[in-house]
């Protein structure tokens, strides 16, 4: 997936036990989707949180981020729940999303490689970002990208 790529459309379930598609999403604002390896490790929750932190910059600029990994639905409403996360889980358990962005792992614990995509309200990527370690690089780029729109 590269900048100017049609961003895969998807339905998924969230903490809640709510289906969200990405192209209804995408019509109230922008979708910074972030997939992250697994639920409740320190990284994915260091990284998660400060999400979580930079909410109302996000608001502000219309952005709404998802979180996605291949967790069950119960592991990422615990992961919500003690991180008192305000957006978003999504659960793709059989890693088919993962797949279509490029982010699944083929043989690895950590099952999708930590990987940002924001993606525009005309379903178009803006920009991706990668970094295994840098955990606030994910949501820092992302705001910065919006805030260049």
């Amino acid at each position: 997936m590269n900048p100017g790529d049609l961003a895969p459309d998807f339905s998924l379930t969230d903490q809640s036990g709510q289906t969200l598609r990405l192209s209804e999403l995408v019509s109230n604002g922008p979708v910074v989707l972030f997939f992250y390896p697994v639920a409740l490790s320190t990284g994915c929750t260091k990284e998660t949180c400060h999400f979580r932190d930079l909410h109302s910059e996000f608001k502000k600029i219309g952005a709404q981020p998802i979180g996605i990994s291949m967790d069950e639905v119960t592991k990422q409403a615990e992961f919500a729940a003690v991180n008192n996360l305000d957006y978003p889980l999504l659960s793709d358990t059989d890693g088919s999303v993962a797949t279509a962005y490029g982010v699944k792992r083929a043989f690895d614990v950590l099952k999708t490689r930590r990987s940002t995509f924001v993606i525009g309200r005309d379903q178009r990527v803006i920009k991706v970002i990668k970094s295994e370690i840098n955990m606030n690089k994910h949501a820092d780029e992302a705001l910065a990208a919006l805030s260049q729109q």
